[in-house]
This record gives C-alpha cells, structure tokens and sequence, in this order.
C-alpha cells in the first residue's frame, strides 16, 4: 500500500479533530460530578477517533490500517450514544445535541466511505 501524505490532510481526520474541540467546550458546562464520569468518557471517545485514524494511517499494511478505521468507527457510535445520553440528563440543550449529533453522524459517514473504498471488490 502506498501512501502519500500525513493523516492531517485527510479530511474525515480534520473533521473529527472538529468534533473533538465541539466536545471539549460542549462538556466543559457538564455539572463537575460528571468530571470522572460522561465528561471523561465521550472526551476519550471523542479523542479516540483521530487517534485511530492518525495511527491506522501509519501503519504499512492496509488491513492494519482499516482495522483501526473500524475501531475509529467503533468509538463515532460511543460517543452518539454518549451525546444522546447527555441530552436525555440535561447536560446538553436540544440544540447543541443536533449540532453535535450531525457532526459526529458526518463523521462516521466520511469513515464508512474510506473504510469503504478501501475494501476489495466482491464480484
């Protein structure tokens, strides 16, 4: 497998460092007993995504690399169900819910396409 570039200039990678930063300011108004609890637990699952990517994409192989895509995807669904989780406690407006929700959704969009084109044909 022959790549060119850094994972920084993949967008799906880009887009979900975007999630990470919404993350972070949205859970920073979490009530502070959440601190060691949902706060921690959709950051690290919010951070897990680029990180995958970022690691997957420095891998040799490319079954390696999908591999870690796939978890990548793995960690977009927590952090959904962690948002939906957020909204039903009232750590988050309705609003901010919808915004955070379609990023992440766009997220896991872009990476199933990778994961995707990256998948040999079955003919």
């Amino acid at each position: 497998m022959t790549q060119t570039g850094s994972f920084r200039d993949l967008k799906v990678w880009q887009q979900a460092m975007g999630l990470v930063d919404d993350v972070y300011r949205a859970t920073s108004h979490f009530p502070a007993d959440e601190r060691f609890g949902l706060t921690a637990q959709i950051r690290r699952a919010a951070v897990s995504i680029p990180s995958n990517i970022g690691e997957g994409r420095r891998r040799k192989r490319q079954r390696a690399y999908v591999h870690y895509l796939d978890i990548a995807l793995g960690s977009q669904g927590e952090v959904e169900v962690q948002l939906e989780v957020a909204l039903r406690l009232g750590f988050l407006s309705q609003q901010d819910y919808e915004r955070l929700a379609d990023r992440t959704a766009e997220v896991g969009k872009m990476l199933n396409g990778l994961i995707e084109s990256m998948q040999p044909y079955d003919n």
